[in-house]
Formats: C-alpha cells, structure tokens, sequence
C-alpha cells in the first residue's frame, strides 16, 4: 500500500476528511484533515481542534509502521482559514463563499481572480464585482477544474464580532445564523 492510500484510508475510516497530504524535505509527512459537514446539514460546522490533530497523527503513527512507509517527521493540521479547494466536492461545500482562484493560463491579461462562488452546469463560475456600492457591476468568470492551478478560500477574518452588512442572512461558513444566536458589535450583546 502506498503512503497516499494508508493515509486517506486512516483519515476517511477516523471520519476527518483529508484535505492534502505532501511528503517534504527531510521526510517531513504533512496532513491536512478537516471536520466533514454533517450530511443533513442540521450541525454547524465545527473547526478541527487540537485533539482531533492528535487522535489522527496517533493512528498514523501505526498505520504507516505497519505498512512500511519512510518518514521522519509527521505533521497533522488543519487547512487553515485559507482552506485550499481541491476537488469537485470541495467546490460544492463551500458555493456561496468567497474564493481566490489562481488559473492555468492567463485569462484577460490575468490568472488571480476574487469572488463569490457558485455552480453551473458543466463547472463553476465566479461573481466577481466591478465597483463598489449597492449597484455595483457584476461580472462572472465560467470555468472547469482542469483550468485552475490553485482555489482557496478567502479568510474571514472576525475579531470584534462586526459583519459586513448584506441584504441575505449572516452565515458562517455556509450555515445560516438562527435569530436566537448573540451577535456580538463591538463589545455590546445585541
């Protein structure tokens, strides 16, 4: 068994979904793992922890004796708050949210685009705005996977609570906030 396949299959069968894997210099093994969404989506979605880092890195650690696979370092993390966009099913948990896509080839005079992810068929497009203001322009970038080197998510970033005002509910991270949640402006419960 490769050292791909004993890690995917340790970090699916411990119910994480794994987001990258990456041999590095020195024999460093480099895990990303994140929390799936529940399927009914009635769970928010909750942020990997430092136990959840552990308990995969534990099972690793045996996994890979076992199989035989090299290394000199394990590393388990989450993908951070610029979660990279890898596959198909990563580009449909995360429609409705704000990616940077870095393309192959350069699309009017640029490969790095900004927007509002969405789906269509046969691929994905980017609402992308031209200006600022309630009527801002919006124009859209269509493309396919194979046409993009690099997608992440844009980190949010929220210290004070404070939400940029929008016409749709606040969500995070694709989960609509219930009326009943405290939403915390500066310092005052509201």
């Amino acid at each position: 068994m490769s050292w791909q396949s004993a890690v995917e299959t340790t970090v699916t069968g411990l119910g994480y979904e794994l987001v990258d894997a990456e041999k590095g210099a020195g024999g460093l093994l480099r895990v990303f793992i994140d929390v799936p969404p529940s399927p009914d989506g009635a769970e928010a979605p909750r942020a990997v922890t430092v136990d959840d880092c552990e308990r995969v890195t534990r099972q690793l650690q045996h996994v890979l004796e076992v199989e035989g696979c090299a290394y000199e370092r394990l590393e388990v993390s989450s993908p951070g708050l610029d979660r990279p966009l890898k596959k198909a099913a990563d580009y449909a948990r995360f429609v409705g949210e704000q990616v940077e896509v870095t393309l192959r080839l350069p699309f009017k005079g640029r490969k790095k685009y900004r927007g509002e992810l969405s789906a269509r068929e046969g691929g994905w497009r980017l609402l992308l705005e031209a200006g600022g203001g309630a009527d801002a322009d919006q124009r859209a970038l269509d493309f396919v996977l194979d046409e993009v080197r690099e997608a992440r998510l844009v980190p949010v970033v929220d210290f004070k609570g404070r939400r940029p005002e929008s016409k749709a509910a606040p969500t995070r991270r694709g989960v609509a906030v219930a009326a009943g949640d405290e939403v915390v402006d500066g310092g005052r419960i509201q």
